[in-house]
């Protein structure tokens, strides 16, 4: 199905009443696919990390879950799974980075699925809100703008969410990659 946007886009002279009719009727099939489709992503995921935690001789559980809009894959129990996660989560982005094309070999989908090791990404979730919410407000406070150390977009976006809750302040990231930093701005 189409959106107003793709047929706008398309050049296509549609109704807008007959696309939002076949909008809405998608949405619901839409839903019920996509669900299906990441509870697949990630039964192919914790098939692909099983296999490779056997090869590796590493115990651990591995966890399926759904959130929003993308399959959330975690690996917990074990020891030694720090040696998964690695300096600055490095491994874990590379496992990651392989366990999704893994699932996009069996689906020919791009996955967004995200891997968690031993609660590190969880982790590093709560520090980054704590980070964004008081570079915030000291922003608020100091009218002062204030720059961040370089992070990953998946740090980012972390950042900007804490800072979004927070009136009277904004955020942008600048730079260029691996440099790339969120500045926190006064409104």
């Amino acid at each position: 199905m189409t959106s107003e946007q793709d047929t706008a886009r398309d050049g296509e002279n549609r109704e807008g009443t007959d696309v939002v009719l076949e909008t809405q009727n998608a949405d619901t099939d839409t839903d019920t696919d996509t669900e299906d489709d990441l509870i697949e992503e990630g039964e192919i995921a914790g098939d692909y990390l099983e296999q490779l935690l056997d090869v590796l001789d590493f115990d651990g559980d591995i966890d399926l879950d759904v959130e929003g809009d993308r399959a959330v894959v975690s690996i917990d129990g074990g020891k030694d799974l720090s040696k998964l996660v690695g300096r600055k989560g490095e491994v874990l982005d590379a496992l990651q980075e392989l366990t999704r094309l893994a699932v996009q070999q069996t689906t020919g989908v791009r996955s967004r699925l995200m891997l968690d090791v031993a609660g590190w990404r969880a982790g590093r979730r709560a520090e980054l809100s704590a980070l964004g919410k008081a570079a915030a407000e000291r922003v608020s406070a100091s009218g002062e703008r204030e720059e961040l150390a370089p992070m990953t977009p998946f740090e980012r976006k972390i950042v900007h969410d804490a800072v979004a809750k927070v009136d009277g302040v904004s955020s942008e990231s600048e730079g260029a990659e691996p440099n790339r930093r969120v500045v926190v701005l006064k409104d």
